[in-house]
Order: structure tokens, then sequence, then C-alpha cells
């Protein structure tokens, strides 16, 4: 099984759908997933909050660089 690695935490649904749509549109396979990460986010079972943008663990560095690129985060 492929490992996980989680290239970006957002605040919103709609922020990891837009990430994911850019990995996507590179080639790079994405899920994004209510995140633990968050103050006051827990097992509580809230369907809004943050939210992590998910690849292959393999696809980490590419999926770094896509979204630096196409955020204007790049050096």
């Amino acid at each position: 099984m492929d490992e996980l690695a989680v290239v970006e935490v957002v605040r919103t649904e709609a922020e990891a759908e837009l990430l994911c749509s850019l990995l996507r549109s590179a080639g790079i396979r994405c899920v994004q997933r209510l995140s633990d990460r968050g103050a006051g986010v827990g097992g509580g079972g809230y369907a809004a909050g943050p939210r992590e943008v998910v690849v292959h663990a393999r696809d980490l560095d590419s999926a770094r660089n896509v979204l630096a690129v196409q955020t204007g985060a790049a050096e």
C-alpha cells in the first residue's frame, strides 16, 4: 500500500478542492479530507473546518512544486 502525505492544510473545503484541481491538472492524484490539525477541530464530527490536501508520498515533492508555481510561492 502506498503511503500518503499531507502537502497542504487550508481553511476550507473550497480551497482544498482548488488545490486538488491544480494538482490533478498536473497529473498528480490527490484527495482532500477534514484535518485534525486546526484549533478546535477534533473527533466531534464537524463537516466544516481545516482541510488537508493529501497525495502519495512519492509525489510530495512534485506536488509542492506545482502548488508553489501555481500559487506564486515559487522562488
